[in-house]
């Protein structure tokens, strides 16, 4: 399935007295995902959830979501996507949470870059979204095309950006004082990814300088591009309205299998729902 679980069972002696003393956070999370092949031979995509079953060590350590979306037409993209996560699950195991959070955030992905490129000789790429939830507030990092997308009073919003030819082409476009989208969309390979772990060189990382800070009721998707390639922003929204996170992703998957695209990729989407 290409889903990593880290929720260690060992709790600390803890009576739920001394539960209630040793934090008082003003929300909590809940979780679900999905995974599909779509039409594909195989799964290429790799996710992982860390401490999502566990209040104390998410207030201690944070919550982390990672998404890796091995790239089709490279070198064994499972590989690729699997040695993603693998490495940026140690990087949260070494993260510092004393410290600032926002290059140790970057400096992983680097690191991860440097390790897919090494285990498949530059031959082979993922993309990859980290999410780290901490004392009600989000970082993130990125790169490559996969979504992390907040619904908030009803608005949905991309926070990240795709990392492809066509934007950078429109982004240079622009900072030359044309609006005109028409270079960057009419490139043949205009979705070609300009940024991706497996480079010799990382050309870019989105990162945040300053966390995002949460609020109840909002709700995070975290995807690959089998699910945002697929379906439009009203059916997303419509999506993550319901109840739960995991009704929203049995009500992502319906909205895939209507959709019935002969060339579905694999999908995969994280969802976390801030509740009181």
């Amino acid at each position: 399935m290409g889903m990593f679980s880290r929720n260690p069972r060992q709790r600390q002696n803890t009576t739920k007295k001394d539960y209630k003393n040793f934090f008082k956070p003003s929300f909590g999370y809940q979780t679900a995902l999905l995974q599909g092949i779509g039409s594909r031979e195989r799964q290429e995509d790799s996710c992982a959830f860390v401490n999502d079953h566990d209040v104390i060590r998410i207030h201690q350590n944070g919550l982390l979501a990672i998404v890796a979306d091995g790239m089709g037409g490279m070198a064994d993209g499972k590989k690729a996507s699997t040695m993603a996560v693998t490495s940026l699950l140690k990087s949260f195991d070494e993260l510092d949470m004393s410290k600032d959070v926002s290059p140790q955030i970057r400096d992983a992905f680097y690191l991860a870059n440097e390790r897919v490129f090494n285990l498949l000789d530059g031959y082979g790429g993922s993309t990859a979204i980290l999410c780290l939830f901490y004392h009600e507030k989000l970082w993130f990092a990125s790169v490559g095309d996969s979504g992390l997308y907040m619904l908030r009073n009803q608005q949905l919003n991309r926070l990240n950006r795709r990392h492809t030819l066509c934007n950078d082409i429109m982004l240079k476009t622009i900072r030359r004082g044309s609006t005109d989208p028409s270079e960057g969309r009419n490139n043949p390979e205009s979705h070609a990814l300009s940024s991706f772990l497996g480079m010799e060189e990382l050309s870019n990382v989105d990162y945040l300088l300053k966390p995002i800070n949460l609020e109840p009721g909002d709700v995070l998707l975290i995807c690959s591009d089998g699910i945002d390639g697929t379906l439009d922003e009203e059916v997303i929204i419509s999506c993550l309205e319901q109840e739960t996170p995991e009704y929203s992703c049995f009500a992502i998957e319906n909205e895939i299998k209507k959709k019935a695209k002969k060339y579905q990729d694999n999908y995969t989407g994280l969802i976390v729902r801030c509740v009181k």
